[in-house]
């Protein structure tokens, strides 16, 4: 590949007292890996060092002030801080979630001037990450308020894609949430991102109920009934192939998720806990409804095993590589409808 065409993958390196530093300095242990992609951590060489040194992790790193000195053959380490910054391996402090946030902030800086390709971001705590700069719960709701399009969070594989109604809330605010507007906002954003980011021509999409048993019958709640269903045979009529509700343990129990494109959960952990049961480990976290391409490991800070030499690193291995496949796709996808003729 001409280094001129390589997708430039530009990566905030998370909590740094966690073990993102960790997984992404394994990512690239593999010298092939720089085939595919010209990475570009936003951080500085003093910190990636520290994690270098206490992992006994020797690849070579190349230091750059500037997006404009990127070297297509080596691992950028983009420098966004010039101080001493204090790393406790393990801990959560607040000055780690300080500089989570501007090595996030800077790679969204870079994404939205296009001077990189495509975000991966590390993980983050989402506690000591908290500021007057960073009120969120999360990478998800921090990217859709600052770059273009609503947000959808799907966990995902190849096997099996399932995206979120209602993120990160209480339970308690999860019904009052679900409105048909937001069942129908969700399914569009899904079934745009299947079609153009994944290249399926006529996406299959299950809706999960909110209730056991879809409510049976309103015994255990209304809103299956009343909101979901209806909802769902309102979109039918547009020709979508979108099916449901299902209740969440039979769906997943006798293995019906295989016969869907994407699935929509009701709610984080009625999808989130099947997926990581499922597919812990080689899932990946792709924010699908925005204009620039965002993908992470489906694990967290791990400050546990920080420092210690035993993350594994295929989960991010396998957000990068899907961020890749995601960026040609959504391009091959843009080329094919920018012409008028081209029935989409």
């Amino acid at each position: 590949m001409d280094k001129s065409e390589k997708i430039i993958v530009g990566i905030s390196i998370g909590d740094l007292n966690g073990i993102g530093i960790e997984v992404i300095l394994k990512t690239f242990e593999d010298k092939r890996m720089l085939e595919f992609c010209t990475p570009v951590l936003f951080g500085t060489t003093k910190t990636i060092s520290y994690h270098k040194k206490a992992l006994g992790i020797e690849i070579p790193v190349h230091g750059i002030t500037s997006i404009t000195q990127i070297n297509h053959s080596k691992i950028n380490i983009l420098n966004i801080w010039k101080e001493e910054v204090a790393i406790e391996l393990g801990k959560a402090t607040k000055i780690s979630g300080d500089y989570a946030a501007k090595s996030l902030a800077s790679a969204v800086k870079h994404l939205k001037e296009d001077a990189i390709d495509v975000l991966i971001t590390a993980p983050i705590n989402k506690e000591n990450i908290q500021s007057d700069t960073f009120n969120f719960p999360g990478h998800t709701e921090y990217l859709e308020a600052n770059l273009e399009g609503k947000s959808l969070m799907i966990l995902m594989t190849d096997q099996l894609r399932i995206g979120l109604i209602t993120g990160h809330i209480p339970i308690a605010k999860v019904a009052e949430s679900i409105t048909p507007e937001v069942i129908k906002s969700k399914v569009e954003t899904m079934y745009t991102s299947l079609k153009q980011d994944f290249g399926i021509d006529k996406p299959k999409i299950a809706v999960l109920s909110l209730n056991p048993h879809c409510g049976d019958k309103g015994v255990i709640g209304e809103e299956d009934d009343k909101i979901i269903r209806p909802t769902i045979e309102e979109i039918k009529e547009t020709g979508k192939l979108v099916f449901g509700p299902y209740a969440a343990d039979g769906f997943f129990g006798s293995e019906t998720y295989k016969q869907f494109d994407g699935v929509l959960a009701s709610y984080h952990d009625q999808g989130l806990a099947p997926f990581k049961a499922l597919s812990f480990g080689k899932g990946v976290n792709f924010t699908a409804g925005l204009d620039h391409i965002r993908t992470s490991p489906d694990h967290g800070t791990g400050y546990d095993i920080a420092g210690k030499n035993l993350a594994n690193p295929s989960s991010f291995k396998e957000a990068l590589f899907t961020a890749l496949k995601i960026f040609n796709t959504r391009n091959e996808y843009k080329e094919l409808t920018k012409n008028p003729l081209v029935v989409k």
